[in-house]
């Protein structure tokens, strides 16, 4: 199906993408196994578990679902096999957006063509991009929907990003932003707010351009945090992190549920000014840096307001939507998740007592069934910098 074809869906279906963190069980750092983990997947589940860019990343792929606790019990059973594909190798999967203190400079890439290509025009503007997100597919009946509904998502996408902070850390130090993945992924020229379009022919148009331009090669290289996905019949949510547990990606994914299905069905108007568009611009880098502990602007009336506050407030109205869809456990999680600590807090709180990354990673290990062995005190708590090869020849192999 080319890109121009937009499948539709005659139902909110959910499809979800997890990018975890290949960790090496006695170092806890990232380890470039990502082939050696597929090789141990059982058929039954190879096409669910895949290469994701990086060597040391696996990403896991539900199927086609029809509500979030399908979603639930597909990646169980898929984060299960990954699991015990990865033990065989000595290797754990990690949960979060950015590994605490491995360097991105250390990380071979997938040798594929295509991600050698990219890796030739983009350097180190992509390769330095070792970060884990969370993507959700929701479907929605045909392109102009899917292009109406990312127009009215964007000014919810700072409140998803608060929920989803868990990127406090980066090559071994403290960033000082709760989601530093998203700002890593924005230095992209297709990352960050997709644009205002028109309709599914606008987009096709706009794509078309960028071809015939050479700035892209397909569609799927518009690495937007909202976008339409043609041949899945989606709108794909891509600006969360990767939380910190299932539970946790079960909430944002009913959150998105719900957002999705009550703006396909006409709840809420665009923002379309260029003053409202740089409010909440504005609004996802506070989510960014301060994440549930963000103040957000109203982008129509410039008031202020607690993220957790508005999230709480959106959750409140999308009940009804909730339980239509029959999420409203699931959403209810997401209640939870902000009244709490964000995955980001979690993480600053445990190297504040401890200051140690080591215990950061290993507490993010914690409630995943995994045992952790004990380290025998060889490995630093940060790994030392030093002098590295260079990049080009670790990752243009």
């Amino acid at each position: 199906m080319s890109f121009d074809t937009f499948r539709g869906s005659g139902r909110p279906s959910l499809g979800v993408e997890l990018e975890l963190q290949l960790l090496d069980a006695r170092s806890l750092a990232l380890a470039g196994a990502c082939g050696e983990v597929l090789a141990e997947v059982t058929p039954e589940f190879q096409g669910a578990v895949k290469p994701e860019f990086y060597d040391s990343c696996v990403e896991i792929n539900t199927g086609v679902c029809g509500d979030v606790a399908a979603v639930g019990h597909d990646l169980g059973a898929r984060l299960a096999a990954a699991a015990r594909a990865a033990e065989r190798h000595g290797i754990l999967l990690g949960w979060g957006g950015t590994h605490p203190f491995s360097h991105w400079r250390d990380q071979p890439v997938v040798s594929t063509p295509r991600y050698r290509e990219l890796v030739e025009q983009y350097r180190e503007t992509l390769c330095r991009q070792v970060t884990f997100g969370l993507h959700v597919h929701v479907g929605v009946g045909d392109g102009d929907a899917a292009i109406r509904v990312c127009n009215r998502l964007v000014e919810h996408l700072p409140s998803l990003l608060a929920l989803s902070v868990n990127s406090p850390f980066w090559c071994g130090r403290a960033t000082g932003l709760h989601s530093h993945r998203v700002e890593v992924m924005g230095a992209s020229p297709t990352g960050g707010l997709p644009p205002r379009l028109g309709g599914w022919a606008d987009y096709t148009r706009f794509v078309e351009r960028l071809i015939a331009a050479g700035l892209i090669g397909t569609a799927k290289d518009l690495w937007w945090d909202v976008r339409p996905s043609p041949g899945h019949g989606t709108v794909e949510v891509r600006i969360c992190d990767m939380p910190p547990d299932l539970p946790s990606v079960l909430g944002l994914t009913a959150f998105t549920q719900c957002l999705v299905t009550d703006l396909a069905q006409g709840g809420g108007d665009s923002v379309d000014d260029e003053c409202g568009l740089t409010i909440v611009r504005q609004n996802r880098w506070r989510a960014s840096r301060y994440g549930l502990g963000a103040e957000f602007i109203d982008p129509r009336t410039g008031r202020s307001a607690p993220a957790r506050e508005l999230i709480t407030d959106a959750i409140d109205r999308l009940r009804d939507v909730a339980a239509a869809l029959g999420c409203a456990r699931q959403l209810e999680q997401a209640r939870v998740m902000a009244a709490g600590a964000s995955g980001a807090e979690r993480q600053l709180a445990v190297f504040e007592r401890t200051g140690d990354l080591l215990e950061v990673v290993r507490r993010q290990m914690t409630g995943h069934g995994t045992t952790v062995p004990a380290l025998d005190g060889a490995m630093p708590p940060v790994i030392p910098w030093g002098p590295r090869t260079p990049w080009i020849s670790r990752t243009c192999r």
